[in-house]
C-alpha cells in the first residue's frame, strides 16, 4: 500500500518544519532514493549489517515460554543480539552510509533508552564523525549505563534540562541543533517520527527484521507482536506484511495468509492522571516534530507528558505509519502497564535465560492476554527489539527479585 501523495500515509505525515529546514531534507530524500537501489551502497550496507551488526539475527523457538502458556509455539525475533544490544543499529549504519555520501562530517541524534544514542555512537566511532548526542537529564540518570557507553564510545552526550527531560524535548533540542548548523550536520532520527523522508527511510533501514522473518518461517505466522514508542522495532517487522511486495490492495488484509499484527504501547500507571504513553490508544491527531500524527495532548492541543518506565517508549508521539495503520485497521494497538512490564522482564529472564529490554517487556507481557487465545498449531513472533542491561537499575529500584 502506498501514501496518496509524497511523505504522506494516508493523512499523517507530511514536512511541518521551518523553511531552513527543507533543502536539508529535499537533499536527504534525494540521497536516499539514489542509493536504496545501488548496488555498491546496499553491498556496502549488508556486508555492514553481517559483519558488523551481526544480522541475521536468530529466529528462536521459546521452548519453555511455549510449554508455560500451553497453546501456540512462541518465538522471538532476537534483535537483543545486534551489536549495541538493539535494532537501532540497523538504521543508523544506513543512515550514516548515506550521511558519508552527502559528505557531512557531524552525526547528531537523540536518544531516550539510550539505545538509539549508542548505535549512532557506535557507527561514528566506525566512520570517524563528529558525534553529539541530545538526551534528557531524567534519562541520563536512568540510563546511566548506555551513557558511560556513549562517551566511552568519543560521542559527546548533551543534557536537556527543559520540559519533561526526556526524550520529547531532547529531540526538540536535537531539531533546534539542526536548524543552526544543517549544512555540514546530518541528524539521524531513531525512529519512525520526524518530518519526511525519516519514516520512510527508518522504516526502510529496519525493514531488515521483517525481511529475515520471512526467510525464517516455512508459513506465514499467525501473530507478530512487538513494542510501539516511536514505532522502528515495530514497523520494521511489521513491514513485509504491510508494504511487501505481495500485498495488492486493502482487501488482502482480510485474506488468512496474513499475521495478525499486534503493537503494544505503555500503559504506564495510570490513564485517569494521564501517567502512561498510550499514544494511539488515547491520543488525538495533531503535529509534533515535523509531522502529522497522533499525540498526546491536552483540550488546548498543548503535549501532554508521557510517562512509561521505559525511557524508549515515554514519548507522546508515534510515527505516521503507526496512525495510518491504526486507522485502516491493519495494525491492532493494545497497552501494557508498568506492573506488567516488569513482570515480563522478570519472567523471560528465569524462564528463558534471556533478560529483555524494559520496552520488548511489554510485547512479552502481552502474551499472557494473548495466548489463551491461540491453538496449539499456531505461531506467534515477539520482537525482541533490545536486551535489558541498560534497565537493571531501574528495575532493581522497582521491583523485588
Amino acid at each position: 500500500m502506498k501514501s496518496k501523495s509524497k511523505g504522506y500515509f494516508g493523512n499523517y505525515g507530511g514536512m511541518y518544519v521551518p523553511e531552513t529546514i527543507i533543502p536539508a531534507l529535499e537533499e536527504l530524500e534525494i540521497a536516499f532514493n539514489k542509493y536504496k537501489n545501488n548496488k555498491e551502497f546496499n553491498s556496502e550496507l549488508n556486508l555492514l549489517l553481517q559483519t558488523y551488526a551481526g544480522r541475521p539475527t536468530p529466529l528462536y523457538f521459546a521452548k519453555r515460554l511455549t510449554e508455560y502458556f500451553g497453546r501456540g509455539k512462541i518465538y522471538l525475533k532476537r534483535e537483543d543480539l545486534c551489536h549495541t544490544g538493539a535494532h537501532k543499529i540497523n538504521n543508523c549504519i544506513g543512515q550514516a552510509l548515506l550521511a558519508k555520501r552527502l559528505g557531512k562530517k557531524r552525526i547528531i541524534a537523540e536518544t531516550g533508552a539510550g539505545q538509539h544514542g549508542l548505535a549512532t555512537a557506535t557507527v561514528c566511532a566506525l566512520f570517524d564523525l563528529k558525534c553529539d548526542i541530545y538526551m534528557g537529564k531524567i534519562d541520563i540518570q536512568r540510563q546511566e549505563l548506555n551513557v558511560f557507553k556513549m562517551k566511552l564510545l568519543g560521542a559527546n552526550v548533551i543534557p536537556v534540562e527543559s520540559g519533561s527531560q526526556t526524550l520529547k524535548d531532547a529531540t526538540s533540542e536535537a531539531i533546534r541543533d539542526w536548524i543552526t548548523n544543517i549544512k555540514h550536520t546530518h541528524y539521524i532520527i531513531g525512529s519512525t517520527v520526524g518530518p519526511h523522508p525519516y519514516p520512510t527511510i527508518v522504516s526502510y533501514f529496519q525493514s531488515v527484521i521483517g525481511k529475515e522473518v520471512q526467510k525464517q518461517v516455512s508459513k506465514t505466522p499467525d501473530y507478530i507482536v512487538a513494542c510501539v514508542g516511536g514505532g522502528s522495532n515495530s514497523i520494521g517487522i511489521f513491514y513485509p506484511y504491510v508494504w511487501g511486495n505481495h500485498v495488492r490492495n486493502s482487501r488482502d488484509y482480510s485474506l488468512r495468509n496474513r499475521p495478525l499484527l499486534i503493537g503494544i504501547e505503555a500503559g504506564g500507571t495510570s490513564f485517569k492522571n494521564g501517567h502512561h504513553a498510550a499514544t494511539l490508544s488515547l491520543g488525538k491527531p495533531g503535529v509534533l516534530h515535523g509531522s502529522y500524527s497522533y499525540l498526546l495532548q491536552d483540550k488546548n492541543g498543548q503535549i501532554q507528558e508521557a510517562h512509561s518506565i521505559s525511557a524508549g517508549l515515554d514519548y507522546p508521539g508515534v510515527g505516521p505509519q503507526h496512525a495510518f495503520l491504526k486507522d485502516k485497521k491493519i495494525v491492532t494497538y493494545k497497552t501494557i502497564s508498568d506492573k506488567d512490564a516488569l513482570w515480563a522482564f522478570k519472567f523471560l529472564s528465569k524462564l528463558e535465560g534471556i533478560i529483555p529490554a524494559l520496552e520488548s517487556s511489554h510485547a512479552i507481557a502481552y502474551l499472557k492476554h494473548l495466548m489463551p487465545k491461540t491453538k496449539k498449531n499456531e505461531t506467534i513472533i515477539v520482537c525482541l527489539s533490545g536486551r535489558g542491561d541498560k534497565d537493571i537499575n531501574t528495575v532493581r529500584g522497582n521491583h523485588k527479585l
